[in-house]
């Protein structure tokens, strides 16, 4: 994923102003766990920042079409994302104050360049976007085990198969064992 920094005008630095930025950012791919999410086109994004005294707060959004493989059939799957982008930039430097009723890990200090990176909170907003398991439809039937037949596309052979006992032998080499008597 390519870098966005935003340089803070100097005019931000007075308490209540506020401005916008917006732009767009290419993202090749995402993963998200297993999955990987690939995106056509640049993202779009837009954040708003606004001076509230002692911080900086970043907010917005990104939006894009991201596309996948469903978890059942294995079938491209084309998600609309949009994320909300959220970030808390102290200003002081290294010895602002945090403050109470924030952790640690909530905010971030403003750097002494006076840049933002945004990557990070882009990266986080598209993440909480994305379906915990990626799905064409609710109702996906998904792949055969035995022959790996989309059963989205119809019903496969191995039912008509399952009666003949060489397909059970074949499919399970278990299955000669089913005869086999102990007690003798």
């Amino acid at each position: 994923m390519e870098s966005i920094r935003i340089h803070i005008p100097h005019e931000l630095f007075a308490p209540a102003e506020s401005s916008r930025f917006e732009g767009t950012i290419e993202v090749p791919t995402l993963k998200a766990g297993p999955d990987l999410y690939s995106f056509a086109r640049p993202l779009a994004w837009q954040v708003d920042v606004t001076n509230t005294g002692d911080a900086l707060l970043v907010t917005g959004t990104v939006e894009g079409d991201a596309t996948t493989s469903c978890a059942r059939c294995l079938e491209d799957v084309k998600l609309p994302l949009t994320g909300e982008i959220e970030g808390y930039f102290l200003l002081g430097g290294e010895d602002a104050e945090a403050p109470e009723d924030m952790d640690e890990d909530e905010f971030e200090v403003l750097p002494e360049d006076n840049a933002i990176d945004l990557t990070a909170l882009v990266q986080a907003a598209l993440l909480l976007e994305v379906p915990l398991i990626p799905l064409c439809d609710d109702d996906c039937k998904g792949l055969c085990p035995t022959c790996g037949a989309n059963l989205n596309e119809g019903a496969c052979a191995c039912g008509e198969l399952a009666e003949d006992p060489d397909f059970e032998l074949a499919r399970n080499p278990f299955a000669a064992l089913k005869d086999l008597r102990f007690d003798e």
